[in-house]
């Protein structure tokens, strides 16, 4: 039946019929020995989420990845840095591609506009978003983090990605904990927009639970994903004020409530921008700084936490789409890359 008889009786204009995930695979396929890159550097990872390697992980890089070349540009500059600090950190490229939205409107990420300035195509985005990826890997070696906006679409990246976080807004959607579930790489659950640590810690218990679901049109059974884990991003109150939980009680009070259930891999990643900064973004430096300065100072805080995110670009700040600043955020203002450099160089210095 025609995707336009389908949806006849819906408040719904089908557009068109998107590639399934193995079409968009098979057209735009991963070789082998890039396979095996990607497996290595799962592996190395999840060692750190394990407990066997010591090694600080930082997922790193642009609110959103919004511009192919400027994207490659500033992953290449993180790939020479990554060398410089090979033997503490591991990093782990944001490439956001699909960009939440609190109210829905405005710029969604490359998946929905692969042109910022254009009319959406999600088929065109969904190909570019692929070769973002790809490119990345092929020319980096460096696998990346991007963030699960739709749970349907992981499949046209799972061969790709190394890490995934669920947004604040998605953390207690069912379909985004049940897929967290069947994924074989870490996954970070942001605490809500609320703040309320137990949804984001009831999250991380669907997700290292198994499950029956649905799934693309069919009936899945996941396995429990042992590498789900917190994100702390801090929240807003009822007033839409931001308020951080990154500071030294709150990792303590995170590290309490871990000990207290039965969770495989106790895990904390310190987001350093969104309400934790109050969005200033320059707030980063000083936020990455004390929380080493906290695992300093608790070994049970520096068991738990594993790595921190951080939202960095070539160019300072943020700017409106069609400015057209070459390396610039067009969402979320991001630290620039003389900065960067500088903190990456000066954490790796006090682990």
């Amino acid at each position: 039946m025609h995707a336009t008889e389908r949806n006849k009786n819906m408040a719904l204009n089908i557009i068109r019929e998107l590639p399934h995930p193995s079409d968009l695979k098979a057209a735009h396929p991963l070789s082998q020995e890039l396979s095996a890159v990607k497996a290595e550097r799962d592996e190395e990872i999840k060692k750190i989420f394990r407990g066997e390697s010591d090694k600080f992980l930082l997922v790193i890089g642009p609110c959103s990845a919004d511009n192919e070349d400027s994207v490659l540009d500033y992953i290449t500059r993180l790939r020479e840095l990554q060398e410089k600090v090979s033997d503490r950190i591991l990093m782990i490229p944001r490439i956001y591609t699909g960009k939440p939205r609190t109210t829905g409107d405005g710029y969604k990420g490359m998946l929905h506009q692969p042109d910022p300035t254009a009319m959406p195509d999600l088929k065109s985005g969904i190909i570019a978003v692929r070769h973002l990826h790809m490119r990345v890997l092929s020319e980096t070696g460096f696998s990346s983090a991007d963030e699960m906006l739709y749970p349907e679409n992981y499949s046209y990246l799972d061969d790709l990605l190394s890490y995934i976080a669920i947004g604040a807004r998605s953390v207690e959607n069912q379909q985004h904990r049940l897929v967290s579930s069947g994924v074989d790489i870490p996954v970070g659950m942001k605490n809500p927009t609320s703040g309320d640590i137990s949804v984001m810690m009831n999250s991380i218990t669907a997700a290292q639970h198994h499950h029956a679901f649905i799934y693309r049109g069919c009936e899945v059974r996941s396995d429990g994903n042992p590498y789900a884990h917190a994100i702390l991003r801090g929240y807003v109150n009822d007033r839409g004020q931001s308020f951080p939980n990154y500071h030294f009680e709150d990792l303590n009070n995170l590290a309490k409530i871990y000990a207290e259930k039965e969770l495989k891999n106790p895990a904390l990643i310190v987001d350093t921008n969104h309400a934790n900064s109050g969005k200033q973004y320059e707030e980063q430096i000083r936020i990455s700084k004390e929380i080493l300065h906290s695992m300093r100072h608790s070994v049970d805080i520096k068991k738990l936490v594993k790595g921190l995110m951080i939202e960095s670009y070539l160019v300072d700040g943020a700017q409106k789409i069609g400015e057209n600043i070459y390396g610039k955020s067009i969402t979320d203002p991001c630290l620039g890359w003389e900065k960067t450099e500088r903190l990456v160089l000066e954490i790796a210095d006090q682990l």
